[in-house]
């Protein structure tokens, strides 16, 4: 299944080069996250209910092309990576401009956290379905576990 997301830049997404703050990029990219786990039955009500929140070990952006001030712009996402057990996730986000240019990809390592005990946890099995139908990067992969 290919998650996209279009969205109108606003101001403050703009640094002083009139082109997208370097921040602001991950920030879409973070909202298409989570609309993504919504969209698969995992809003933030279910995070709550679950006592789990989503958590991040390494996030890398490439930037490729400019976005300039008033574009629109469309993000992706695709798994690339997932541990057996669901706990561990690769994802790798495009970020395109309005004229259809890749202008970044953002690749995130990440995994579910208990939020009382502020640590790592397989998630409920409610979230297996989540990536079951995500589309996969062509580097997929699945994530050892071994120390």
């Amino acid at each position: 299944m290919s998650f996209q997301v279009s969205f109108a830049t606003k101001w403050a997404d703009f640094d002083p080069n009139r082109h997208m703050r370097h921040t602001a990029y991950n920030d879409y990219a973070a909202e298409v996250r989570v609309r993504y786990f919504a969209k698969n039955n995992f809003s933030i009500d279910e995070f709550t209910r679950h006592n789990l929140g989503p958590i991040l070990f390494k996030e890398e952006t490439s930037f490729r092309k400019e976005i300039h001030l008033g574009e629109n712009i469309t993000v992706n996402l695709k798994l690339q990576g997932l541990s057996e057990n669901n706990e561990r996730w690769k994802l790798v986000h495009e970020v395109y401009n309005q004229a259809g240019e890749l202008s970044a990809v953002i690749k995130v390592y990440g995994a579910w956290i208990d939020l009382t005990k502020r640590k790592l946890r397989i998630p409920p099995i409610e979230t297996k379905a989540m990536f079951a139908f995500a589309e996969r990067s062509e580097d997929f992969e699945i994530i050892s576990l071994n120390k």
